[in-house]
């Protein structure tokens, strides 16, 4: 019987036991690539506009919408926010649709960070 008991905990410790068992490592996830969103000027959306959509879609204050908008206005283009990618998408989407709606040519891009 004791033969037995040696022979069947020899098994264990090769088929799941803990012994001698090489542990797998996990790849490391890599974080998903994030996008910059940014509005362009142009020479016909009003800055008011502007802001409001800063504020609307990106949830700024006034205070920060409005010097965001300076610097849009200024440099030609500025980043609004970082996102995933369909967050990105989604924003762009929605600046566009609303600036078509209140016929603004006001552009609004997405670009890989």
């Amino acid at each position: 019987m004791r033969e037995q008991f040696h022979m069947m905990a020899d098994k264990e410790d090769r088929d799941g036991g803990n012994l001698g068992v090489a542990l797998e490592t996990k790849p490391k996830t890599k974080r998903p690539p994030m996008y910059k969103v940014l509005i362009l000027n142009d020479d016909f959306t009003p800055m008011e506009f502007v802001v409001h959509v800063l504020e609307r879609f990106f949830g700024l204050s006034h205070a920060q919408a409005f010097e965001l908008m300076l610097t849009v206005h200024k440099k030609g283009v500025a980043v609004v926010g970082v996102f995933s990618h369909e967050i990105a998408e989604t924003k762009v989407a929605q600046v566009m649709d609303f600036a078509q709606r209140h016929q603004h040519p006001l552009q609004c891009t997405m670009e890989k960070e």
